[in-house]
């Protein structure tokens, strides 16, 4: 059924273009007859030139778990508030652009700063192509700003980390053994509301072989937290796998350098100009509140276009 969806969007998609060229072409021909169209024409043109783009997008992201869903972890680099206030903006961004893409999102585990920012946050991002996309953020990202924490308004560099992981849904077996887990349980905090943070109900559960950790705090019930710690268990396993196969690309594991000058992939300078910059495709950006506010496929389809020239 979700291959049928997919070729009906397909079918509709190119009678779209058609009709869309059929009017620009009548356009012209108005505007040969002497007929004033030309608002109207550059109109059609910018209209499918963004419809273009998209689908162009779409026609990079053939990796093998690109259509899944995402789970995107923000951890601070070293710097305190500075580094905490930057990991809570990078959140803030990532949940702006999901909903300008219409997807939903889940907030699993969110963990305050000590006075402003957050000190990790886990969220999943649910919609078509969602993990193949913001693949393309994984990475450390470096911000140059006059510090609102800094009495003398000196300029300040931060660093925040960002690790994505495709979503495995039950239908992918991965084997975890009851023996091989730790389950922590512990009294929330930040976001929720008063019923979340006045029990034991948030769930951390470790696996001891790997090392890895999954936490859940968002839900009241801790059995709830804990069905939603192990899928993301299940989804941090699936790729701690997945990267041992792709040892010999080695793009995540690239990507996981220390939060520190150096590592980073793309850089926010707010002071003393505005420019957002990628060190991996170039690509720049001038309207940094525009990119802040999510809109972020700019970065996203030029790093698509350096992944497929890398792999032919």
């Amino acid at each position: 059924m979700r291959q049928k969806k997919r070729l009906e969007e397909m079918l509709a998609t190119e009678a779209d273009l058609v009709r869309r060229s059929e009017d620009i072409a009548a356009y012209f021909e108005l505007a040969r007859e002497g007929e004033s169209v030309d608002a109207d024409l550059r109109s059609e043109i910018d209209s499918l030139r963004k419809t273009v783009d998209h689908l162009e997008t779409e026609t990079l992201l053939s990796g093998e778990n690109d259509a899944r869903n995402a789970i995107v972890t923000i951890h601070p680099g070293a710097g305190g508030t500075e580094s905490q206030d930057w990991a809570d903006m990078l959140l803030r961004m990532y949940l702006r652009w999901a909903e300008r893409q219409g997807f939903h999102t889940v907030l699993y585990d969110y963990q305050p700063g000590e006075e402003a920012g957050l000190k990790s946050a886990t969220f999943a991002v649910n919609g078509e192509y969602a993990f193949g996309l913001l693949s393309s953020e994984i990475g450390v990202h470096r911000l140059v700003r006059i510090s609102p924490f800094d009495q003398a308004k000196r300029r300040h560099t931060s660093f925040a980390s960002v690790f994505v992981s495709p979503e495995i849904d039950d239908s992918i077996e991965i084997v975890i053994r009851p023996e091989d887990l730790r389950v922590d349980t512990y009294r929330s905090s930040g976001r929720g509301g008063q019923h979340v943070n006045t029990t034991d109900s948030a769930v951390r559960i470790t696996h001891t072989p790997t090392g890895i950790v999954a936490s859940c705090q968002n839900e009241r019930s801790q059995h709830k937290n804990r069905d939603r710690a192990m899928s993301m268990l299940r989804s941090k396993l699936y790729e701690h796998e997945m990267e041992k196969k792709r040892a010999a690309t080695k793009k995540i594991e690239d990507a996981k350098l220390d939060i520190d000058f150096g590592s980073q992939i793309r850089s926010y300078v707010l002071q003393p100009y505005r420019l957002i910059k990628d060190h991996r495709t170039k690509t720049e950006v001038g309207d940094v509140d525009r990119i802040l506010d999510g809109d972020l496929e700019v970065f996203m389809r030029a790093y698509l276009r350096m992944r497929r020239a890398e792999s032919k």
